[in-house]
């Protein structure tokens, strides 16, 4: 079996890896600021778990390898523009936007997006970094674009959605294409804090989330694994943005999943047999964020702790935990064992948790 190399070698990554051994695959993850280059045999294949880079010799030379998957799509969805512009010229519905250039105000994008917008840098935000809320009630601040800003980011309406949903799916290079149930997500100052999946009052949504996702991925030509968020509005969806990888949304396929999200996207790059992922029953999952690893979270049943070895830091994602329990009062019974063990703004969660469960 040939060598899987995996441009980035953060957290997913290692998770990537993790689930290519029992497969008796070979993943080495490349640090992207990595100055050396490496052996790489002509057969081997390159991927991704992150869709922003570095120019280091490791990222060159990783990127013009023959076999480096996803190059075109990779680059249009990682810029925010050109990723809107795909989605529009595809007839997927997005949030309306706007390319903001050197000569646009404010005044012109509350005019054409309404009193509430949203910026977004092109490359490189992420957990709500990069950007940054105009309001037309707002401070000065807030009724200004940022002037480093022009030319290097999209404007977005303020949607009043209901919830956020994403989708996950897999594609092989025949066009073979399989998909996880929508999953449900709560955000705390931009970042991920929690999911839930499947969750029954959102089947209804699921063959449309399937045709957008595989609308996008065929028409990239796609292989492996694709993320898409979108915000829900009464029946219809928008999408919100497309991750070109595995994704924080569906860790909980680890515990949830007979495939995990991770196996899957081992497989379709490897060309292995892919099959449609079987849910083994509803499953939460709750991101550690920014606070110290606690071994007392061991003691609650049916808890599976993932660290990732992170120095702590105020905001950063240093691990998560799933839970898969198909008994509902241990379900219960365990995330309230869990709460005290947690920081406070984890308390909300899980009651956002808990009111999601079928």
């Amino acid at each position: 079996m040939n060598k899987i190399w995996i441009l980035g070698a953060g957290q997913l990554g290692a998770m990537l890896k993790h689930a290519a051994q029992p497969l008796n695959i070979e993943v080495r993850p490349v640090e992207t600021d990595e100055t050396e280059t490496f052996d790489i045999a002509n057969d081997d294949i390159i991927t991704v778990e992150r869709e922003h880079w570095p120019s280091t010799a490791a990222t060159e030379q990783l990127t013009q390898h023959p076999r480096f998957l996803n190059g075109p799509a990779l680059v249009q969805l990682a810029d925010r523009a050109s990723q809107k512009k795909l989605l529009d010229s595809l007839q997927l519905a997005t949030a309306p936007w706007v390319d903001v250039k050197a000569q646009h105000s404010a005044e012109q994008l509350f005019a054409e997006l309404g009193e509430r917008v949203l910026l977004k840098q092109r490359s490189g935000g992420y957990d709500g970094k990069g950007q940054h809320w105009l309001k037309l009630d707002g401070s000065a601040e807030q009724r200004a674009i940022p002037q480093t800003w022009l030319d290097h980011c999209i404007a977005e309406q303020a949607i009043a959605f209901e919830e956020e949903v994403s989708l996950i799916g897999m594609r092989h290079a025949n066009g073979e294409m399989a998909f996880y149930p929508l999953a449900i997500n709560q955000h705390h100052q931009g970042i991920l804090l929690a999911t839930v999946s499947p969750v029954a009052s959102k089947a209804h949504l699921q063959s449309q989330a399937e045709a957008m996702l595989a609308k996008l991925m065929d028409a990239l030509d796609y292989v492996g694994v694709m993320t898409m968020e979108c915000f829900q509005v009464g029946d219809k969806l928008l999408i919100n943005e497309i991750a070109p990888r595995v994704h924080n949304s569906g860790h909980w396929t680890q515990a949830g999943s007979s495939l995990s999200q991770f196996e899957a996207h081992i497989r379709a790059v490897a060309n292995l047999p892919l099959v449609q992922p079987l849910v083994k029953t509803q499953s939460v999952m709750l991101n550690l964020i920014g606070v110290d690893y606690n071994t007392q979270w061991l003691s609650v049943p049916g808890i599976e702790v993932f660290w990732y070895g992170k120095e702590v830091r105020p905001g950063r994602k240093v691990g998560h935990i799933n839970i898969s329990i198909a008994e509902r009062q241990q379900l219960l019974a365990s995330l309230s064992q869990l709460q005290p063990l947690m920081s406070p703004v984890y308390a909300d969660a899980i009651e956002w948790l808990i009111k999601h469960l079928d």
